[in-house]
């Protein structure tokens, strides 16, 4: 028996509701929000779907009793308008700071003992938030952080060089913003160092970099939102989990190096973060990863 939990149910958190029951990821799903109007409406329309799908679960709303047994918390809280308003993710944080000590402390009262991931943005320094507030052990509250960053890198690579983006390895590092970059040294496209393939000429990485970078704004442009993407990685986690699959991504974690959460790669499994192995990187990159912990650590302590 698996029993998930989504706190916020706008956009993303509604999605990754959807995408759980559709892939029968979960026997139990307890839907949170301060709307409780859209909670209702929400259970109604899952349940009138569950007729025609291949998959069920009992539905619980708005209440943080049910935490308890929780397996998996998913944290989706936020007004994406701050964001569209901006263009940066840090416009959400004075919002979600707040949501995220209301909705920590409910948690922690419900006496939780399972895992939590976040995708409310900022998605780092809310993070250091909820785990204040939850008191949940680092390796049991990550984020969903560059694992969406580094699925576009995937996509941009793959599509300049026509290939299927599952053909492309490497990692997106930093903040899920503005100060992430592409760590092009762990980069490879069946197998090639993609830093040989623009040495030949065959690549530009900065205009790629860029792309890869403004790469939910052009979403946002076009119908005020991102869901599919970030619920796909947030779904991945959870599959992770719960298949105990001691696999490689980049997440939102907590590097003691900085004393803050950060985007880095994690072996993920049955606990959570089961492992940390440091990656080589350039010293450039290292330089680069030096100052998105520090862009994030000064926006959080604003």
């Amino acid at each position: 028996m698996h029993k998930i939990a989504v706190i916020g149910l706008g956009n993303v958190g509604t999605t990754v509701a959807h995408m759980l029951l559709m892939a029968g990821l979960v026997d139990e799903l307890v839907l949170i929000d301060k709307n409780e109007k859209k909670v209702a409406a929400e259970y109604n329309d899952f349940a009138d779907a569950f007729p025609r799908t291949a998959h069920s679960a009992v539905i619980k709303q708005n209440d943080y009793r049910e935490l308890a047994d929780t397996d998996i918390i998913i944290t989706a809280f936020g007004d994406i308008e701050a964001t569209n308003r901006t263009g940066d993710r840090f416009a959400e944080l004075p919002i979600n700071k707040q949501n995220a000590r209301e909705v920590g402390a409910k948690i922690k009262e419900s006496g939780f003992n399972g895992i939590l991931i976040n995708i409310s943005n900022p998605c780092d320094a809310i993070l250091g938030v909820l785990q204040q507030a939850t008191g949940l052990r680092y390796d049991r509250i990550f984020g969903t952080g560059t694992l969406l960053d580094t699925a576009r890198m995937q996509r941009a690579v793959g599509e300049h060089f026509h290939e299927a983006p599952q053909n492309v390895d490497g990692y997106v590092l930093g903040e899920h913003g503005n100060t992430q970059f592409t760590a092009w040294s762990t980069i490879h496209i069946d197998g090639i160092p993609l830093t040989q393939l623009a040495d030949e000429g065959k690549i530009n990485l900065d205009k790629l970099s860029d792309k890869i970078r403004q790469g939910a704004f052009t979403i946002m442009v076009g119908k005020g939102y991102t869901c599919f993407g970030v619920a796909s990685c947030a779904i991945t986690l959870v599959e992770s989990i719960f298949t105990d699959k001691h696999v490689f991504l980049p997440v939102s974690l907590f590097m003691e190096r900085y004393g803050c959460y950060i985007g880095y790669p994690a072996v993920i499994g049955a606990k959570g973060i089961e492992a940390i192995h440091p990656i080589k990187l350039t010293p450039a990159e290292e330089e680069l990863l030096d100052k998105s912990a520090a862009t994030i650590k000064e926006k959080t302590n604003d």
